[in-house]
């Protein structure tokens, strides 16, 4: 098990948490993805290591960055 962090900013409400959530767990090997709406912390567990760029372009997708 692999656990990353990290931040995304412009989050405001439970809409967007849903949107992040969706797009990470989308990833190959993401087994959860814990996000707090107040800090923007995004807690990625995966089977193996991700690419962080994957990562930035699936927040991305959502609208949203990695800061």
């Amino acid at each position: 098990m692999n656990t990353s962090i990290y931040t995304v900013t412009g989050m405001t409400c439970g809409h967007c948490v849903a949107s992040v959530t969706e797009e990470i767990s989308e990833l190959a090997g993401v087994t959860a993805v814990d996000v707090v709406l107040e800090t923007g912390a995004v807690t990625v567990t995966s089977d193996a290591p991700l690419d962080d760029e994957a990562v930035r372009a699936a927040v991305a997708e959502a609208g949203y960055a990695v800061a």
